[in-house]
């Protein structure tokens, strides 16, 4: 499978953003890890960027045009859409979306387009939960929805803390670089063949 992230930006913003793009590459190669140890599914990984020219507000830019870009690529490929706004509209309470092989979510900056490491792993996380998505409906897990949304909750309501790794992909209590969602709580081994 390839996963081919894809960092969405506006035509005047394009070199405002080269250390969100950095931390990008670096995350692209931590879920080659992440998917692996946890999903046991080995992926290759692409990344880059798609500049996004400006459109009125009847052509605004949103799910069905990311969609058609999507499969303008290559419907087979899972691209992941790591976006300047929200979806319209999701299911999902971290503003972000999943379909079959597409992923989006509404990366965030800073007001000033200054680079936060606070922020930055704040997106990863809200990434990992839309990756656990797409990959529990490709292992045939039926709830693969309502699981994920469970566990994000106990992380937002409850007491289970978002796993943490260093820049090494090793787990960390301090200094991590990258956040994700708890999958060990996914119970994997129950749906792989």
């Amino acid at each position: 499978m390839l996963l081919h992230f894809i960092f969405l930006l506006k035509e005047k913003e394009k070199l405002q953003h080269q250390d969100d793009y950095a931390y990008i590459k670096e995350m692209s190669k931590f879920y080659k890890f992440w998917i692996q140890k946890n999903f046991l599914v080995d992926v290759e990984i692409n990344c880059d960027v798609l500049i996004a020219n400006k459109r009125n507000i009847i052509q605004r830019l949103d799910i069905p045009l990311l969609m058609k870009d999507h499969f303008t690529r290559d419907k087979n490929t899972y691209h992941f859409y790591l976006c300047y706004f929200k979806p319209i509209w999701t299911d999902c309470s971290c503003d972000g979306y999943h379909a079959e092989n597409f992923g989006m979510t509404w990366w965030q900056y800073t007001k000033d387009n200054c680079y936060d490491p606070q922020l930055v792993q704040k997106n990863c996380a809200i990434v990992s939960h839309e990756i656990s998505h797409e990959l529990l409906r490709q292992q045939k897990n039926k709830k693969y929805i309502d699981i994920v949304h469970q566990i994000w909750s106990e992380h937002l309501f409850g007491e289970l803390k978002f796993q943490q790794y260093d820049e090494n992909f090793c787990v960390t209590e301090n200094d991590s670089k990258f956040l994700t969602i708890d999958a060990s709580k996914f119970n994997i081994s129950a749906f792989c063949h």
